[in-house]
């Protein structure tokens, strides 16, 4: 009976301590102590597939299992993987996490390309190389005391080498992808549109997944993309609608300037731009996607003429309103008008409709009967009757605040669910409103007595409001009206 057992610890320490694993697997050798001396046995990691493995080794202070029937006590103990593994000639990334002492060689352990041989709890390092060909790698662990682990990745780091200036043709844009908002870090290469058609709609698989390109796959949530065409129009009118969720921006001139400009935070909105057109054109549309949802959308229409000739569009101040006034030609074919204002000329909101008037034909009128006091700026939308629609020209008019009370809005680019307001006099039954554009009412709420240089925080999150510009309006007993505006984030 006692040969037995001998003949049985006998096993577990017998052979090598210097063979190398092979095809992902590593031979780890076990000691006894945390020098790398009293030999255990042996044990494997990684798969066929994959060298990759995470090893707490069934938790601290417990017993261990190697090859041959033996165990180590797992505190004071340390192992040595050795794995022989062939690359293809490329960039790696190397990460290595342990707790306590651990280190990495490519070469048998001549020298370590990470080195954290000290007591520590766990932590992870990272190493890029260039190789290509046989490595001998070592990876040595050793733990003192308290928990264990040790854990090791490998990742091939892809790389994008196309020439990002270089346009499709044919109706297939070149997308350039980016990791980053500000097109920071290229990763590869997408085609959109078709032979026939440079139309696209696309939401990269959905939110913060992997999203595959002709290098690295980019992860969903901030990244960019730049996309490219170079296209030939025959001579004549063209409609453009793009739409994203963030930012999106075309230009008809390699990204000189921006016929459309909707460059913001946003959910998914569309903008469209009509031109005359001919010859060859160099379009850059360009994307960012921040956060949650992403999307990006491009198409385009052929109009054989402008359907609506619009000869004068104007806006003036009427009874504290705003006045719009439009004329067309007689031959214009007219079937409504949409009216759009924004504060900021670039990003509009639909404020009411005019249907055409078949009769009479060739002018209209829209009063804006809740104006922003300050600048705004109005468009007309003019839809022909076979459903083709155009924009006018912006015009704008500036409103004065219809009292002289003076107040404080801070901050007015809102990111969380509430800003303040201050006034420089005392206001009875203060009521503070938020609105939009359009007028329509989005929150009330009464602050009572304020006095003067009293911040007063007002909600937004229960208002249910969603991005945009909003008019903030403050009235009291004794107080008039004053207004002022809000950007919500």
């Amino acid at each position: 009976m006692f040969l037995n057992i001998f003949a049985a610890k006998s096993q577990c320490n017998s052979g090598s301590e210097n063979v190398y694993g092979s095809g992902n697997v590593w031979i780890g050798y076990v000691y006894g102590n945390a020098h790398l001396g009293s030999f255990r046995g042996r044990v494997n990691e990684g798969s066929a597939v994959s060298p990759d493995f995470d090893q707490n080794f069934g938790g601290s202070n417990v017993n261990y299992p190697v090859i041959g029937g033996c165990t180590v006590q797992t505190e004071t103990f340390s192992v040595r993987y050795r794995l022989s593994k062939t690359f293809t000639s490329g960039d790696y990334i190397f990460t290595v996490g342990g707790d306590d002492g651990y280190r990495l060689s490519l070469d048998g352990g001549a020298t370590w390309v990470i080195n954290r041989w000290t007591d520590q709890s766990y932590t992870t390092t990272t190493y890029t190389a260039t190789l290509n060909g046989s490595y001998n790698m070592v990876l040595e662990y050793y733990e003192n005391g308290g928990e264990n682990r040790i854990s090791f990745s490998l990742a091939a780091i892809c790389s994008a080498t196309e020439n990002t200036s270089i346009s499709g043709t044919g109706n297939t844009w070149n997308g350039y992808v980016y990791d980053g908002v500000n097109f920071d870090v290229y990763t590869g290469m997408v085609q959109k549109g078709s032979a026939s058609d440079p139309a696209f709609d696309e939401n990269f698989g959905g939110a913060n997944v992997a999203y595959a390109t002709s290098g690295c796959a980019i992860q969903t949530e901030t990244f960019s993309v730049r996309y490219r065409l170079s296209k030939t129009f025959a001579s004549g009118t063209y409609m453009f609608t793009v739409g994203g969720d963030d930012g999106f921006r075309l230009s008809l001139n390699g990204g000189s300037t921006w016929i459309i400009n909707n460059w913001a935070l946003h959910s998914y909105t569309t903008t469209s731009y009509s031109a005359s057109l001919s010859g060859t054109y160099d379009m850059v549309l360009e994307y960012y996607e921040n956060a949650v949802d992403n999307r990006i959308s491009f198409a385009m229409q052929t109009l054989s003429l402008l359907p609506i000739t619009l000869q004068s569009f104007t806006a003036q101040e009427k009874d504290h309103n705003v006045q719009l006034n439009w004329e067309i030609s007689s031959d214009s074919n007219p079937r409504s008008f949409e009216i759009e204002k924004s504060v900021d000329a670039t990003s509009f909101s639909a404020i009411g409709t005019v249907q055409s008037n078949m009769n009479s034909a060739t002018q209209y009128r829209f009063t804006d009967q809740a104006p922003f006091r300050g600048t705004a700026y109005y468009r007309l939308k003019m839809t022909d009757m076979n459903g083709v629609a155009t924009y006018s020209a912006i015009v704008s008019i500036r409103l004065a605040v219809v009292s002289a009370n003076k107040i404080n809005i801070y901050p007015t680019v809102v990111t969380g669910n509430s800003f303040y307001v201050t006034a420089v006099a005392n206001i009875r039954n203060a009521v503070i409103t938020i609105t939009s554009l359009n007028g329509n009412i989005i929150s009330k709420q009464k602050a009572g007595n304020i006095t003067a240089g009293q911040a007063v925080r007002v909600l937004t999150s229960a208002a249910n409001t969603g991005k945009g510009v909003y008019a903030v309006i403050i009235s009291g007993s004794d107080f008039g009206i004053t207004y002022g505006k809000i950007v919500i984030q």
